[in-house]
């Protein structure tokens, strides 16, 4: 698969946006290895090569363990997530399938039980922000790196 353009050299200024708020977001209510967890979440489900690799590597630096990495597409079928975790997971596919989901109201409740109303705004955020990098990633074929065996 080729890389159909460079999106860093075509819009400096979008990608410059995209970049900030990417610095926003390590700022957030949530736990670091969630987000990363979420950015994988999301990442899978809208097949973004890219982003899988790249978020499994900065879960896997934050001490995530291989087991529950290898698990996180089928996290209702195992006992290894928290029920915070499985209440951000359950909204980040909610709302990365929103024309399917319309964001049902208990998975609302279930993610409300769980996070704040700033941590509710902030996961939101952060489940918007990966959509739109896997977009960019999946639109314009970026691929992850092999380089150092791609680990």
């Amino acid at each position: 698969m080729e890389q159909r353009l460079n999106f860093y050299k075509a819009s400096p200024e979008a990608m410059k946006a995209l970049m900030a708020l990417e610095g926003v977001l390590g700022k957030l209510t949530i736990e670091p290895l969630l987000i990363d967890l979420v950015k994988l979440r999301a990442s899978q489900i809208n097949g973004c090569a890219y982003c899988v690799d790249l978020h499994c590597r900065d879960a896997r630096k934050k001490g995530e363990t291989e087991r529950r990495l290898y698990a996180l597409p089928v996290w209702r079928e195992t006992p290894f997530f928290t029920p915070r975790e499985r209440a951000a997971f359950a909204w980040t596919e909610a709302l990365t399938r929103l024309p399917d989901t319309h964001a049902p109201d208990d998975v609302y409740a279930e993610m409300r039980a769980q996070f704040s109303e700033q941590e509710s705004v902030d996961l939101t955020l952060v489940i918007g922000a990966i959509n739109v990098w896997n977009r960019y990633g999946v639109g314009f074929r970026l691929a992850p790196s092999t380089a150092g065996g791609g680990s």
